[in-house]
């Protein structure tokens, strides 16, 4: 008998046969918490141990990956992309001192290619086990007509749970206190319109091979996984009470706008760009684009991925322990609270009346 449906180009075996392909991945991620498996109408999770907390409070974040996901699709590698939904969606989390519990992925295609959806839920599996976060659900949708034949787009969300005093963030920072860099991989999943423009104007494919790009082609290098921080920084606040006050995760907007949004009204910071080297990605890309590369501050995260903002006495500690949890940091600035003119500085951003930072000298290397 015709199947109405598959003449509109929805392919329901299809979807089914793309659930068995990742059904193990997901199941891996699953722990004692997790109730009913995979398949369910919604996801069940277990919070019977936050009747132990005093005050607990729930934290939540959702996104996606942007534009990198049309690199993916042009080179047809798809088992990384996964890794940075969940860098997007879970360490925004962790920033505000949360552990991150369970997360849901949506995946929209324009047409379902079973291994294709199995290695981009492979990799959200894969980071959801990284960061100790249980998949407990998600959506694949077809939608031939709206979407080309090889298009998709991936989005997620996340919760997880925090006592309500030890909730990081900017009332918590103080005059002296060190900010903190933690290193990125790349450009993570933000800036790729920009990255995109670039080579197009440049006349550069993904498949092509650059010296400057390493060993690979363009596209295997632009696709570098974002950087997952969750667990070394759970691992920190957990060894270092006290020691961490506010943290950001550099994103959207780039380097000032995200550290002003972690700082209280009043204070400012100059992030001196001479305590580190931008990765070569950023500056190969700068080049092609006949920009200086401080212009690229608002828009890529140039080497930084996260801040955290720490204790002045703590700050030789806090760097050693996470190159100790493979992350490399180095202090780049000192919060003040003194009145001074802030012309030159970014103050606050993405709605919130934060505080004020600038960039200030130039960069190593």
């Amino acid at each position: 008998m015709p199947n109405p449906y598959a003449e509109a180009g929805v392919d329901t075996a299809a979807g089914d046969l793309a659930v068995e392909l990742m059904k193990s991945a997901v199941s891996a991620t699953h722990n004692a918490s997790v109730l009913g498996g995979v398949g369910g109408f919604a996801g069940l999770y277990d919070v019977s141990f936050l009747k132990d907390f005093s005050r607990p409070l729930l934290a939540t974040s959702t996104d996606g990956v942007g534009t990198k996901v049309a690199i993916a699709q042009a080179i047809d590698k798809h088992d990384t992309i996964g890794q940075d939904l969940v860098g997007m969606v879970v360490d925004d989390i962790v920033v505000v001192g949360a552990k991150p519990l369970f997360m849901t992925d949506y995946i929209a295609c324009g047409r379902v290619v079973p291994n294709r959806i199995a290695d981009i839920v492979a990799g959200i599996a894969r980071g959801c086990a990284d960061t100790g976060t249980a998949l407990v659900g998600g959506e694949t949708a077809e939608h031939p007509g709206l979407l080309g034949p090889d298009d998709y787009d991936v989005a997620g969300a996340a919760v997880g749970a925090v006592e309500a005093s030890d909730v990081l963030g900017a009332p918590l920072v103080l005059d002296g206190d060190v900010v903190i860099a933690i290193a990125s991989s790349g450009l993570h999943s933000n800036g790729y319109s920009l990255v995109r423009h670039i080579l197009s104007t440049r006349g550069v494919s993904y498949t092509d091979t650059l010296p400057e790009f390493g060993s690979g082609t363009v596209g295997e290098a632009l696709l570098e996984p974002t950087r997952l921080y969750t667990t070394p920084l759970l691992g920190l606040l957990a060894d270092h009470p006290g020691a961490v006050h506010s943290m950001s995760h550099v994103t959207g907007g780039g380097i000032a706008a995200n550290l002003a949004r972690v700082l209280p009204v009043g204070s400012w910071v100059e992030v001196d760009r001479a305590t580190w080297e931008p990765l070569p990605v950023f500056r190969v890309l700068a080049d092609m684009a006949g920009t200086p590369i401080e212009d690229t501050e608002g828009t890529w995260n140039l080497g930084i991925g996260m801040f955290a903002v720490v204790d002045a006495g703590a700050a030789s500690a806090v760097v050693d322990a996470l190159g100790a949890a493979g992350m490399a940091s180095w202090p780049v600035g000192v919060v003040s609270m003194s009145a001074r003119e802030l012309d030159g500085f970014e103050q606050g951003a993405k709605g919130v009346d934060g505080g004020a930072v600038r960039l200030t000298g130039a960069y190593a290397g």
